[in-house]
């Protein structure tokens, strides 16, 4: 074992490598110097453990492929290829361009976050959406926080802490992540009343649970699933009317954030925030980064009192929004009130792209290939919205296919556009490789055929 030891080579030895003093002028010499120190020390309790020395080529390969995961930025741009057009495990909605500017600017230098430019005294971050929202939704007040979740969260502690919170069985759902509503419920402080069952719940039993405690009559919209049939639910203004008779506050949490009439793009409707400002709803809780198109936020809107309270809850600093985000939903809010979002909000764009574009692009791609080694053609897909919204409704669309001799080299294709300069995601079917052009900007296509033809070949 000492003469395994006595193999080792000294860091500076190491740190004198042609190979890694390439990483040195990449990186730092300081950086570098500490990932050999890493690997060597690594590469002690191995042998300790009763492992033979590696060679020094083999210890200057660890070293490279250390500093590769330590020293690399892992979150990267990837193009969605999947054919969901809102996919959470991508990022969600990607931003407009005039977002992505306005973050920019702001990140630059510094800016007026909390700073009153008239009077030169402090000012409030609320103010640079709480004006825009109120006009896009028709509500008295509104301000942002960093995701729906934290929204929701808010309003039931600064709403309802040791009171009740009255909500229809079939709407105690899992919101994603493993987060359920009773848990948030719980964690607030609220007590969780359900009524009705899980398919059919009435006006009459939750006036029959009202109470001395409650304090919150609450609607979770089933954003993600659907339950069909035998059932019957509270249409928002009865749920509306009965809050007023009785004294109490109707929260709506919305979750996708629609501004947009989904009927008009061959989809079911998807309930608009307008819709619920409109029916008198106390407070809407929706999120930035679903059908909104913009960054991860949650925008509260409402009843000018009710919104004050929520601003002042000692929770609302510990989830308040970033400068970034602020300026990206500024911009995206902005394209609704200019009546411009449809062809400026990337979500908006891929939605509603018509049938014959997409294949069009399909037919394109297919064009950049050699067929003459290679099984590809383009055919009928459907896409899905994903993100949480209208769950079951699709788009029709055309897919690239390209046709691998197993799902195990379908696979593999896959992995390589995963994993080459410029990642690109699709889906394996059947020994399929699909690659949907509806989830692709037509800015990316040349991108996209270029790392298709890298992976390729």
């Amino acid at each position: 074992m000492q003469s395994e030891f006595r193999q080792l080579p000294s860091i500076d030895k190491l740190l004198r490598d042609a190979r890694v003093q390439d990483l040195a002028a990449v990186h730092s010499v300081g950086a570098v110097s500490n990932i050999a120190r890493e690997t060597v020390e690594s590469v002690r309790r191995r042998i300790a453990a009763g492992e033979a020395c590696p060679s020094f080529d083999e210890l200057v390969d660890a070293v490279a492929e250390n500093a590769a995961l330590a020293l690399t930025v892992s979150l990267r741009r990837v193009i969605n290829a999947t054919g969901v057009v809102i996919h959470t495990n991508l990022g969600r909605a990607p931003l407009s361009k005039e977002a992505v500017a306005a973050m920019s600017e702001v990140a630059l230098g510094f800016s007026n976050l909390e700073f009153d430019l008239e009077t030169g005294e402090r000012g409030s971050r609320h103010e640079h959406v709480e004006s825009l929202l109120t006009r896009v939704t028709g509500a008295e007040a509104g301000f942002a926080v960093n995701n729906n979740a934290a929204a929701v969260l808010l309003a039931l502690m600064a709403l309802a802490r040791d009171k009740e919170v009255v909500l229809s069985r079939g709407q105690s759902v899992e919101i994603g992540g493993g987060f359920r509503i009773p848990d948030v419920m719980r964690q607030s402080g609220a007590r969780l009343v359900e009524v009705g069952t899980t398919n059919k719940t009435y006006v009459a039993d939750y006036e029959e649970a009202i109470g001395p405690n409650t304090s919150l009559l609450l609607r979770v919209h089933s954003s993600n699933f659907r339950i069909s049939g035998f059932t019957h639910s509270v249409e928002l203004a009865e749920l509306v009317e009965l809050g007023r008779r009785r004294g109490v506050a109707v929260l709506d949490d919305l979750g996708s954030g629609a501004l947009l009439d989904t009927t008009k793009f061959g989809l079911a409707h998807e309930p608009m925030v307008q819709e619920s400002v409109a029916a008198g709803v106390d407070l809407v809780c929706f999120s930035g980064d679903k059908l909104l198109g913009g960054p991860q936020a949650g925008l509260i809107v409402g009843k000018k009192a009710l919104i004050e309270r929520l601003k002042k809850y000692p929770l609302a600093r510990a989830l308040r929004i970033d400068k970034l985000s602020l300026a990206a939903l500024q911009m995206t809010l902005l394209h609704y009130l200019d009546g411009d979002a449809i062809d400026k909000v990337p979500v908006w764009r891929m939605i509603q792209t018509p049938q014959e574009e997409v294949h069009r692009r399909a037919e394109l791609w297919l064009s950049a290939l050699d067929r003459t080694s290679l099984k590809a053609e383009t055919i009928r897909g459907e896409s899905t919205i994903g993100g949480g919204s209208l769950p079951g409704e699709t788009l029709p669309t055309s897919l690239l296919a390209i046709q691998l001799d197993d799902t195990r080299a379908a696979g593999a294709l896959a992995e390589r556009l995963r994993t080459g300069s410029l990642a690109v995601v699709g889906r394996v079917e059947r020994g399929k490789l699909l690659l949907d052009p509806r989830t692709v900007l037509p800015e990316d296509d040349v991108q996209l055929i270029s790392a298709l033809q890298e992976a390729l070949w």
